[in-house]
């Protein structure tokens, strides 16, 4: 069992509850977190990169000198792709649709479970007892990342009717934010620490919205 802490807003420790690493996928399995978090990504890009091609770029067509007597190479256009400004010889012209990557949902929950138990293994994750503020400031939540010692990235993990959290965390620098029921590996994976409530993450491991200890692939 994994025991974390649960920290109230000044930084002391009030509670900690009891982690079944079984839920998580028992270990951290390293070739699927990285397997889900390459998926992620490379689902991200939008595959609309453009370059224009010697007859996209603006310009004469007519010829910059003459043929003979310059001492030069022989030139045409200034819009060939040897030239500076020029078009590219095979311009990118259409979106691609080869980008996209898929996992199994299986494997897209366990991931997202597992990326969870890599954070608790290296006492990343703090966990509070409430993210309840009397009112939207970004100080507030500041010190709260300080009192728990957070100095390097953070993913803050709310719920998705906690709005003066999100408005608190929303200018704070090298800070995201996330609703529960979009927390990806990649998102975890790619930050520091994360910070979430009791609440949150009874909800994150709820029965209901994930398979079953018993159905994780081995």
């Amino acid at each position: 069992m994994i025991d974390l802490p649960i920290y109230s807003h000044d930084g002391k420790k009030v509670d900690s509850i009891q982690i079944d690493p079984a839920l998580l996928g028992g270990e951290v399995r390293f070739p699927l977190l990285k397997q889900a978090y390459v998926a992620v990504h490379l689902n991200q890009r939008q595959g609309s990169a453009r370059t224009k091609s010697r007859g996209s770029v603006h310009g004469s067509t007519r010829k910059i000198y003459k043929q003979k007597g310059t001492g030069n190479a022989r030139a045409g256009a200034a819009r060939t792709p040897i030239r500076k400004g020029g078009g590219v010889a095979f311009a990118k012209t259409r979106t691609r649709e080869d980008l996209r990557s898929s996992l199994p949902k299986k494997m897209r929950r366990l991931a997202n479970r597992n990326a969870l138990l890599a954070k608790l293994v290296d006492g990343e994750v703090k966990c509070f007892e409430h993210l309840k503020f009397p009112a939207p400031k970004t100080e507030t939540f500041a010190q709260l990342l300080r009192v728990v010692g957070i100095d390097r990235t953070c993913l803050i993990v709310l719920d998705p009717a906690n709005a003066d959290a999100r408005q608190c965390a929303g200018n704070l620098p090298h800070t995201s934010t996330i609703r529960v029921d979009q927390l990806n590996v990649f998102e975890v994976l790619n930050h520091r620490y994360m910070v979430i409530d009791r609440a949150t993450l009874h909800a994150f491991l709820d029965e209901s919205c994930f398979v079953k200890a018993q159905e994780v692939p081995s």
